[in-house]
């Protein structure tokens, strides 16, 4: 006759809803598309909330590395302004990607690859050698990685002799920091490769290429010492400045994006109005965008809700000038994905009894 503890064990067996650890969804380096070597991480296994669609980290080219999240309804806008960057760069459906660094696949999103048709493949370690050796044997159409990184594997490939055997007029993306703009002469008299400038981050996806905008969303505030980039409304932190003769990879880019400086101060940002209806929506959006993309947003006192757009203001901490206006729908595409994101969330019901924090 069977007690209570073998009942319960029994109903726990057969008739939970709740998933076994086996059972849980589970999202791999591959799901991602950014399994290749690194020897900057290790691989660890996280508990990643179901309302993001993945989370990644920042690169740590101006501070320590932080993580950041990645909602569902920012990816639409991420795969867009992919698609203009390789569109724009010269790749066409069907073209190879040698990605020298698989955590910048999560800038494009995997899906932002996939849905343009590129073929992305790593070194088998990350090294300069393996990297000469990749572009050798398997000829890819681009190479995207660091671009002082690429240099140096060009300036390689002279010395040891085999720059003839690597492809000629490669397509070279430099991303993730700055632009090494000696990295133009040694690719095209190496390779008669071409260089291209990506700039982005992995909390905001890629945003220009040789300094012409990628997404509808990005505004130009104008600074000492040139322009801040904003998207969404959201402040990136670099300031950049602009330029009629054009960026050095493009004529027609006029954002020199390999002159970044960081903003200082930062930019606050204030929520004016707001569709949302009710004021403690847009506060916990606040606290969410705080935390997933690291930027400070308020709500004003006065927050008008149930409005026909979104209105921010943008100003400087600590510093006497007026504050810029965001008013324009276009001009917030991020923010409201973000707001979009957290009205989802709020009607997701919290299937996790132990996860409840009242009763």
């Amino acid at each position: 006759m069977k007690n209570s503890i073998d009942e319960l064990a029994e109903y726990v067996r057969d008739f939970q809803t709740a998933p076994a650890l086996d059972a849980m969804p589970r999202r791999t380096l591959a799901d991602k598309g950014i399994n290749g070597p690194t020897s900057a991480h290790v691989i660890e296994e996280i508990h990643t909330p179901l309302n993001l669609a993945y989370v990644t980290f920042t690169t740590g080219t101006s501070a320590f590395q932080n993580i950041a999240g990645v909602t569902r309804e920012e990816i639409p806008a991420r795969v867009e302004a992919s698609r203009r960057a390789l569109n724009m760069a010269g790749l066409k459906k069907g073209d190879t990607l040698l990605v020298s660094y698989p955590p910048l696949v999560n800038v494009f999103s995997k899906a932002g690859l996939e849905e343009f048709g590129v073929k992305w493949f790593f070194p088998e370690v990350s090294s300069r050698d393996a990297v000469l050796l990749s572009l050798a044997k398997e000829r890819p159409t681009a190479v995207i990685g660091e671009s002082s990184f690429l240099r140096s594997c060009l300036e390689g490939a002279k010395k040891l002799g085999i720059a003839d055997e690597l492809p000629q007029n490669l397509i070279i993306i430099a991303a993730g920091t700055p632009l090494d703009e000696a990295l133009q002469e040694t690719a095209r008299t190496a390779i008669r490769g071409r260089v291209h400038d990506l700039y982005g981050c992995q909390e905001f996806g890629w945003l220009t290429l040789d300094g012409i905008p990628l997404r509808d969303d990005i505004s130009l505030i104008e600074a000492e010492g040139g322009s801040d980039l904003i998207v969404g409304g959201l402040p990136t932190g670099d300031r950049f400045p602009l330029s009629d003769t054009g960026h050095s990879c493009n004529p027609d880019g006029k954002i020199l994006t390999y002159r970044r400086k960081r903003t200082v101060p930062e930019t606050e940002v204030t929520v004016l109005e707001t569709v949302a209806a009710a004021s403690e929506t847009v506060e916990r959006l606040c606290r969410t965008i705080l935390r997933i993309k690291a930027r400070i947003v308020h709500v004003d006192p006065g927050l008008v809700t149930g409005a026909e757009r979104t209105v921010l203001s943008l100003k400087p901490i600590k510093r006497e000038q007026p504050a810029y206006i965001i008013n324009l729908k276009e001009k917030t595409i991020l923010f409201d994905a973000l707001l979009q994101s957290q009205l989802a969330y709020q009607k997701q019901s919290k299937t996790d009894p132990a996860w409840l924090k009242s009763r």
